[in-house]
């Protein structure tokens, strides 16, 4: 089961405090649930020149993912409560099963991707510790380690998250196995304003890696967020 935005997920973003920052507020910020909680997001995974539709579907603490591959649409949700959170897969039929734990770190769609990446499970791992601030392209960030909770699924044991000190954006994740390896890179290439002094991910490249060398890309782009819609059976 996942201990679970994207995210950002996935992936919405509120303003970082500036002086003596909190390294939880920060990442509250970077949560997706918090701040756009009423828009729809649609866009495309992109690997050697194949597109994958993906579509974000937020309403406060629930958040449906989906992408279409093969003919047919695959759902899952994310439901946050106070100190927890858990993945579903849904079904046709709208019917929620917890999500398998073997399946959390699948790629989706032969993408670069996992579902534990796609759900930005790791950015509610608690006491995340501040470690200072780095530029990341040209960006002044902080940097915040994440580590993973006794019991959770997925391949990452650290994660390091770089968060924009003004717009709360995060612009760069690394996830680090138990020995230290990199095995996958996020990098935000391009940011979007939906009003109301609140960013969301527009473009992201995704590095799957072999220690500093990459085995693979996937790009994640979405469109302009639209207005609330969403599926039928999200609640």
């Amino acid at each position: 089961m996942l201990r679970a935005l994207f995210a950002t997920t996935i992936l919405a973003i509120a303003s970082a405090a500036a002086q003596n920052p909190d390294p939880a507020k920060i990442m509250e910020g970077t949560r997706i649930a918090t701040t756009l909680q009423q828009s729809d997001l649609h866009g495309n995974l992109s690997k050697n020149g194949t597109k994958t539709p993906v579509h974000l579907f937020l309403r406060g603490k629930d958040i449906q993912f989906a992408y279409d591959s093969g003919g047919t649409t695959q759902r899952f949700h994310l439901r946050l409560g106070d100190g927890k959170y858990d993945l579903f897969d849904v079904g046709a039929d709208g019917k929620t099963t917890i999500f398998p734990a073997s399946k959390l770190t699948s790629p989706i769609a032969g993408t670069d991707l996992t579902y534990e990446d796609l759900s930005f499970q790791f950015f509610y791992w608690p006491d995340p510790k501040l470690e200072g601030t780095e530029s990341v392209g040209g960006q002044e960030c902080y940097k915040i380690r994440l580590n993973k909770p006794a019991g959770s699924g997925g391949r990452y044991a650290v994660v390091y998250v770089w968060v924009h000190t003004k717009q709360g954006a995060f612009m760069r994740v690394r996830g680090f196995d138990k020995s230290g390896a990199m095995l996958k890179e996020f990098q935000v290439d391009e940011i979007m304003s939906v009003g109301n002094g609140v960013y969301t991910l527009k473009k992201m490249t995704v590095s799957s890696m072999a220690g500093d060398r990459r085995t693979g890309v996937t790009t994640l782009l979405f469109d302009k967020p639209q207005d609330a819609g969403g599926p039928k059976g999200l609640r």
